[in-house]
């Protein structure tokens, strides 16, 4: 690995790890036209491993600047012969039932072994001719090698790990491994890949949604990437992948709203929001500690998915407003005869019971979905929590009034 740390090296490098886990997502997106037969892994046998029907494919990818080339004697080409070489003479790749590509942005160079190698209809793919090319490639190399050791014959130079692997394979064997070897240059760059992620989007759950949808694919998708990486799960398979993607497209169905991920694994914040006027309610209610915890994290997931849905304009207009309505309308049916059973003379322990049962009612019946796709409890519940923070709704008989004066500020109660 280079030593070169500055900015721009770091920077092409964060590239290169982003440009192959798109690759690796489209190639899914691929596999999964023909069936879930398939298992996808990074980092394993290749940058990519794509194993279908009993063949194996192997990927390197080369994410390049604009303009560069790839010649005979290009580091890039000699580095990913050299992976293979290495894996064929371990016997950790059957030339007979393995395809070996190399995934490049570089444009080939006229006549170069690179075209010679290629399946793209314009290019002359001659296997043969690119083995010349590179022997040739080769030979030239010694040769400036040896200058080197004429030029400084006390210094001792080893010879070029680039090519040991290459050389230590006979020709025979080096033939059979080209006629493997599929280079696919001037290939689309992460941000054309990306466009691309963007059309497979669009077909499944429309242009309005793509965007939305390929980001929650792609954030599963670099998680159980780097898992894999991890060694904590194995290949992504088809029918995880199918799985994966079926469930997010169902998302954006006109009757349901997507969960994410994230949102329900939002932390703990109990203690930060204590001062909340929906803690206060419950606390009017005698709710205890643990239940007051529970609803912190439901209002917290609720307002972040909803605070989301808006954001990426996934709700219709007055969505929100008309789910609000049916909860508070629900709640004030309730509310109400809660008043009226109590009676004007009731006691503050009365009270107190009513207000539980009430809130009982919120935290284990209370289930309205904002659409009949969407069913996640945490929408209506900390949806109830939010219409309280804003003394919409209440549990207590007398909520309004008692925070009403607990909320005034001090100057104004003269």
């Amino acid at each position: 690995m280079t030593e070169d740390i500055s900015p721009f090296a770091a920077t092409a490098s964060a590239m290169g790890y982003l440009y192959q886990l798109r690759i690796a997502l489209l190639r899914c997106t691929d596999l999964l036209e023909g069936g879930a037969s398939w298992t996808v892994a990074l980092e394993a046998g290749d940058d990519i491993e794509c194993v279908q029907d009993g063949k194996t494919g192997l990927w390197q990818l080369k994410h390049r600047a604009e303009g560069t080339r790839i010649t005979d004697g290009t580091s890039d080409l000699w580095k990913s012969l050299r992976v293979w070489a290495v894996a064929a003479t371990a016997g950790a790749i059957d030339l007979d039932t393995a395809d070996l590509f190399l995934l490049t942005t570089a444009e080939a160079a006229p006549s170069s072994a690179a075209v010679h190698l290629s399946s793209a209809p314009d290019d002359r793919r001659d296997p043969a001719e690119a083995h010349r090319l590179l022997k040739e490639a080769r030979k030239a190399a010694r040769a400036r090698q040896q200058k080197k050791i004429e030029a400084n014959p006390d210094t001792t130079a080893k010879p070029s790990e680039l090519y040991q692997a290459w050389d230590t394979l006979g020709e025979p064997e080096q033939l059979r491994l080209l006629e493997r070897v599929q280079i696919l240059h001037s290939a689309e760059d992460i941000h054309a890949t990306g466009t691309r992620l963007q059309g497979r989007a669009a077909i499944a759950v429309g242009r309005q949604y793509a965007t939305s949808f390929l980001e929650r694919l792609e954030g599963w998708f670099f998680q159980r990437a780097i898992a894999q990486m991890g060694t904590s799960a194995g290949p992504v398979t088809g029918i995880e992948f199918d799985e994966a993607f079926s469930s997010r497209r169902d998302q954006f169905r006109p009757d349901s709203l997507p969960i994410d991920d994230d949102v329900i694994k939002l932390p703990d914040e109990s203690r930060i929001h204590s001062d909340k006027t929906f803690v206060r309610q419950l606390g009017l209610a005698g709710i205890g500690s643990a239940r007051v915890r529970i609803a912190v994290r439901d209002w917290l997931r609720a307002s972040t998915q909803r605070d989301r849905w808006s954001n990426e304009n996934l709700l219709r207009p007055g969505e929100i407003d008309i789910y609000e309505r049916r909860l508070t309308e629900e709640w004030e049916v309730r509310f109400e005869a809660m008043r009226d059973d109590l009676g004007e003379q009731a006691a503050e322990e009365a009270m107190a019971v009513a207000a539980k049962a009430l809130y009982r009612w919120v935290e284990q019946e209370a289930r309205y979905s904002i659409r009949p796709g969407c069913e996640e409890p945490f929408v209506t519940t900390g949806s109830f929590h939010m219409l309280a923070e804003g003394l919409d709704v209440g549990w207590h008989p007398q909520y309004a009034a008692r925070l009403m004066t607990l909320l005034e500020p001090a100057g104004s109660r003269s």
